[in-house]
């Protein structure tokens, strides 16, 4: 498996991606087509910036993404790419959503590759990335528009299935995608929504 590793780290280094993980996203954006040309796109956990480098290149000029993370990003689009807007901001903390809502009151794609600090406990890592998806999914509920889409990476645990659940209850489709650039004894898998469904009554 170290080999596969390999692959996807020397790919990411020719083609000047800060990590890996880019071809994770791009896996399944060549499926699934949910990141579209003058989109705006929500990073949440961008840091390196990988994932917000692929979705400014989709994008293009025309589009918009704005990158959340602990750590400061500092990369440069790509030529041809949408403007990149780096917030150097806790996810949970409450100023987030007005600062976000300054580039765009909504957007049309939320992404989130965020994972905790492993603790070398399995039960322990999975309740902490719950933890954390559904911190993203409820930005999600705030920040997307309607019909728009939604993709996180999560660690399987006992409360996975409920959490697949709640998202088919408020997206058209969902989809449990297991990359073939993670590694076969990793628990992550990436959960796709697409179409979300807006509460009735809701500004947006």
């Amino acid at each position: 498996m170290r080999k596969v590793n390999d692959y996807y780290a020397k790919k990411a280094r020719k083609n000047k991606f800060p990590a890996r993980s880019v071809y994770k996203l791009e896996e399944a954006q060549q499926k699934y087509k949910f990141i579209r040309k003058r989109d705006s796109v929500l990073d949440l956990g961008c840091y390196p910036g990988s994932w917000s480098l692929y979705a400014s290149e989709i994008v293009g000029p025309k589009g918009i993404v704005v990158g959340v993370d602990l750590q400061q990003a500092d990369c440069s689009p790509r030529p041809g790419g949408a403007p990149i807007h780096w917030l150097c901001q806790d996810i949970t903390a409450p100023e987030l959503v007005p600062m976000v809502r300054r580039f765009r009151p909504a957007f049309r794609v939320l992404i989130s590759d965020l994972a905790p600090r492993t603790s070398g406990s399995r039960w322990v890592d999975a309740q902490r990335s719950l933890d954390l998806v559904n911190t993203t999914l409820s930005l999600a509920e705030l920040l997307l528009l309607n019909k728009g889409h939604y993709i996180c990476k999560v660690f399987q645990g006992e409360d996975f299935p409920d959490f697949v659940k709640k998202m088919r209850s408020q997206f058209g489709m969902v989809k449990v995608i297991k990359p073939k650039s993670s590694r076969v004894e990793s628990r992550e898998v990436f959960v796709l929504g697409m179409e979300y469904r807006k509460p009735a009554g809701s500004s947006r």
